[in-house]
This record gives C-alpha cells, sequence and structure tokens, in this order.
C-alpha cells in the first residue's frame, strides 16, 4: 500500500500520528513527515488514520499512485 499526504492541506492536527505512529510524524506542532509505502502490518491503521483526517489529506492506494506520478 503507498500514501500521499497533501501536505498544503494538511493542518497538523496530528490524528494521523496518533492512529498510526510508526508511518506518520510530527515535527514542532505542524512539520509532518511520513513513510510513502506502508508496511502491511501498518496497513489497518493507515486506514484509520487516513479516515480520522479532518481535513482529508491522506491519499491511500490507487488514489496515492495516481497523485504521486
Amino acid at each position: 500500500m503507498n500514501i500521499v499526504v497533501d501536505l498544503n492541506r494538511c493542518q497538523g492536527y496530528a490524528q494521523c500520528a496518533f492512529l498510526a505512529p510508526r508511518v506518520f510524524t510530527m515535527h514542532g506542532e505542524e512539520a509532518l513527515s511520513y513513510a510513502p509505502a506502508v508496511p502491511e502490518d501498518q496497513q489497518e491503521h493507515v486506514l484509520r488514520a487516513a479516515a480520522a483526517c479532518p481535513v482529508q489529506a491522506i491519499l491511500v492506494g490507487e488514489e496515492a499512485g495516481a497523485d504521486a506520478g
């Protein structure tokens, strides 16, 4: 599974970092870093994080692939 985060849309609410801390990390109050290739054991966490994002900044799977290319 691949993901892309629209960093222009991201507002730093950190729901993703709370729900999938092995994939998403906050640096300071607003800077997000993430692993675009999600390990298999983290996929469910990432899906929950994407659903919980208040601004829907996380694109998962085929959506992420379309935007990445």
